[in-house]
């Protein structure tokens, strides 16, 4: 995601005369430059020409549309910019834009405002007039209120510029599926048309001899040196180096990671998928190469689950450079003492990049599908404010399912349990949110992260088009289902006939 930017475009028009245009071009360029120095924003803003006339609108949206590294516009109005200016360039934009609602001065000179300062700085309204053909055009888009100096205003920018690099990711994204989904599981299967016409992302399935041909090519000496790094990376107890069984395992481990690595990067995928009841050719289930894998910054899903993958992939775009990480998850299992509490795990397949401490990687029993011994990461979860995410496939739509959660530390360990987990509380409590999960149609499978937020994932079903489903500490059932139904009524008429 290196090369993407976010363009700035300042709107106005020829009625000001020069030197007006010219403190506007001065003003977009500061602002350009401060968010850049102070934001940290995940990508850099590229400040464009002030557009004044239908024809360089236009222009600019044409030019926004055709540059693959542009992931978003940044749209701002300095002056009064005639929204009627704004018609065909917006007609045709098809990258997601934020409207900046903002002016350039946070405080005014009140000894000595006079109307050319008026006449200058009048975003105020300048900004509605802009907003008026978005609204009439249903165009979807980010508003964003406030001097861009503010704290508020620049969270709310980075959270939109993140959504946004997780757009150009889905429009680019390949998710390679090895196998297919697991046998008569629902949620998992969807339409895949219908997924890459809505979020742009293709996938693609192969056979799993597909993929044991390049595993099996990889040699004995590059496996035996992928140990070292396992070795710098995580707790290996004195006794797997002692275990010629358990060496083996490793090994094992490493030639599924390196080949199916090699396999994802000459494809082009950014995601992937498996099921343990489809190996043939295969020692197991990967374990460690898949949480390696993600832990680099694949997408994964289990028993063939392609949406959740692309969204796992999708989200550690989101969330790159920020604290927490971001997994592939299941509900597993409750924890009715006192809080009522979920614990998350899955059979072997959680990513360490959420944490707490060092992984300890051990070599354990696999008993469901192939039965074989299998290498995996263990830990727990760090504790902090976390979301799960759910993108399912309604038959007629698609619809995203976030439920934020508190991550808690467990209170004892679990010696008999040789799978990594994260121990959360939902929000607003466990009864409320998984019947809201449920009424709402939720996967037993999630994306869980800690670096990407509610808003976030907002923003991005909104570039998409899609239904959000939200459950946090507000949600209160009733209301909850009405919303269910008014959401299904709104996106049968949206589709028309």
């Amino acid at each position: 995601m290196s090369n993407r930017e976010i363009w700035f475009v300042t709107g106005s028009q020829h009625l000001y005369g020069p030197k007006v245009l010219a403190e506007v071009t001065s003003n977009s360029s500061a602002i350009v430059d401060g968010l850049n120095k102070t934001a940290q924003l995940p990508a850099p803003i590229v400040c464009k020409p002030t557009v004044k006339t239908p024809e360089e609108i236009h222009s600019v949206c044409q030019q926004a549309n055709n540059d693959p590294n542009c992931a978003g516009l940044i749209l701002w109005m300095h002056t009064f910019s005639p929204a009627k200016m704004w018609i065909a360039g917006l007609s045709e934009l098809v990258k997601p834009w934020l409207h900046l609602h903002t002016q350039f001065h946070a405080k005014l000179p009140w000894s000595e405002i006079n109307m050319n300062y008026m006449n200058t700085h009048q975003s105020a309204h300048g900004d509605r007039e802009f907003g008026f053909i978005g609204t009439r055009m249903r165009k979807e888009r980010k508003v964003v209120v406030g001097h861009w100096q503010a704290p508020h205003v620049i969270d709310q920018i980075n959270g939109w510029t993140r959504a946004a690099l997780g757009w150009a990711e889905s429009q680019s994204l390949k998710v390679a599926r090895f196998g297919d989904n697991m046998r008569h599981v629902a949620v998992t299967e969807g339409d895949k048309v219908a997924a890459q016409i809505a979020f742009g992302y293709q996938v693609h399935a192969f056979g799993v001899g597909d993929l044991v041909e390049v595993v099996n090519s990889v040699s004995e000496q590059e496996a035996k040196s992928q140990l070292e790094q396992y070795q710098q990376d995580y707790v290996i107890a004195d006794d797997v180096w002692k275990d010629s069984h358990a060496y083996n395992m490793l090994v094992n481990e490493a030639k599924l990671e390196l080949g199916m690595e090699k396999f994802l990067v000459d494809g082009g995928f950014g995601a992937f998928t498996n099921c343990f009841e489809n190996l043939t050719g295969l020692t197991g289930l990967p374990g460690l190469a898949t949480q390696r894998l993600m832990s680099k910054g694949f997408g994964y899903g289990g028993e063939g689950d392609w949406k959740t993958s692309a969204m796992v992939r999708i989200m550690k775009v989101m969330g790159e450079g920020r604290d927490g990480g971001c997994s592939f998850m299941e509900d597993y299992t409750y924890n009715f003492d006192g809080v009522d509490q979920v614990l998350g795990a899955h059979m072997l397949e959680i990513c360490p990049s959420i944490a707490k401490e060092k992984p300890r990687l051990e070599v354990h029993r696999h008993t469901i599908g192939v039965k074989c011994d299998v290498a995996r990461l263990l830990f727990t979860a760090k504790a902090g404010p976390s979301i799960c995410v759910s993108p399912i496939d309604m038959g007629n739509r698609f619809r995203i399912i976030v439920n934020e959660v508190n991550t808690v530390e467990q209170p004892e360990g679990t010696p008999n349990l040789p799978v990594a987990s994260a121990l959360w509380e939902p929000k607003p409590n466990l009864n409320v949110a998984a019947a809201a999960w449920i009424y709402a149609g939720g996967a037993h499978h999630s994306a869980y992260s800690q670096a990407v937020t509610t808003d976030m994932i907002e923003d991005f079903a909104e570039m998409a088009g899609v239904e959000t489903v939200i459950i946090d500490e507000n949600t209160e059932l009733r209301q909850f289902k009405n919303e269910l139904r008014q959401s299904a009524a709104y996106y049968a008429l949206k589709q028309g006939v």
